[in-house]
């Protein structure tokens, strides 16, 4: 880099590490700045070298506590869930014990009807495949980790977690439906990550519904491709709708409309989402409701 820099006469910034004969590592951040004659012969560079250990460890240290946090939320989130998961997981269980106890009759029948008992057992394997399904994306949103980037079809993370989440929204006698857009570009992401933000913004509109009487209450999840780089995700409620004076103090942290909330919940997914490259905001819709969206840089090269 300075090689680079002395033969273009250009500023440089780099940022390596030392390791003391003790073997302790430090981290260094270096500037440099040419200075020309006036015929523009490069005469010096004039920089400083200065130690950021310190200030590495604290950024560290801070990851590792919003990590934590977002990991605390995950919990809490799935903790309201709770009578959902468990319906999610004994629908599948309840048809294994129906087919299994069918089975057993078409192979007590005389004679025995085969072809009706495998089909049974067919039935059993596609349930308990569903259960296990369930049980495997519950564990992948609450399980504790460092955040991994990978190739993600947006599509299919948003179908995930409304399966996850039907059941929720059953409960709350509200209705969700998706409007996905077809062969959507790839992203570069955290799948977990981005599920607990699909998570909480259906979370959010389930509970601005939740005092409705005189309209149906309606989810619906977009997704689209409204510029070049980058793909949009909106969830949109039918409830009581924001204040537009209100709508950026959603995401401070601490800040929250809800009684028993924490206000740490929108804080978090906007870090998630800006930590891939994205923005998150919320607009009041033209009718009842409001509307919360994020954007996700595609990835590079990534075709159709």
């Amino acid at each position: 880099m300075r090689e680079r820099a002395w033969r273009e006469k250009a500023d440089y910034e780099v940022a390596f590490r030392i390791v003391h004969p003790d073997g302790e590592i430090r981290h260094i951040h270096a500037v440099g700045h040419p200075v020309l004659s006036p015929s523009g012969l490069l005469i010096e560079f004039v920089g400083t070298v200065i130690d950021v250990t310190e200030r590495k460890r604290a950024e560290n240290a801070l990851n590792k506590a919003q990590v934590e946090l977002a990991h605390i939320t995950r919990i809490t989130t799935m903790g309201e869930l709770t009578a959902s998961i468990a319906h999610e997981v004994n629908q599948p269980l309840g048809a294994v014990v129906t087919n299994g106890n069918a089975c057993l009759r078409w192979l007590a029948a005389d004679p025995p009807n085969f072809d009706e008992a495998r089909e049974a057992v067919r039935r059993i394997v596609r349930d308990g495949n569903r259960a296990s399904d369930v049980i495997a994306r519950i564990r992948s949103l609450v399980k504790k980790g460092e955040s991994v980037a990978g190739r993600l079809d947006i599509n299919n993370t948003i179908r995930e977690i409304v399966e996850l989440t039907q059941s929720e929204v059953a409960r709350r006698e509200a209705s969700l439906h998706t409007e996905l857009a077809a062969n959507l570009p790839a992203v570069m992401g955290d799948r977990v990550q981005l599920q607990q933000v699909l998570l909480n913004l259906i979370i959010n509109a389930l509970d601005a519904m939740k005092a409705l009487t005189d309209r149906p209450r309606v989810v619906c999840i977009r997704s689209k491709v409204p510029e070049t780089g980058s793909i949009l995700v909106a969830v949109e409620d039918s409830g009581m709708g924001i204040d537009p004076e209100q709508a950026e103090r959603l995401f401070d942290a601490f800040y929250t409309t809800k009684p028993e909330g924490l206000g740490m919940g929108l804080s978090i997914c906007r870090s998630i989402v800006e930590a891939h490259g994205g923005r998150l905001w919320a607009t009041p819709n033209e009718g009842p409701g409001a509307t919360f969206q994020f954007t996700l840089s595609i990835e590079e090269g990534a075709g159709a």
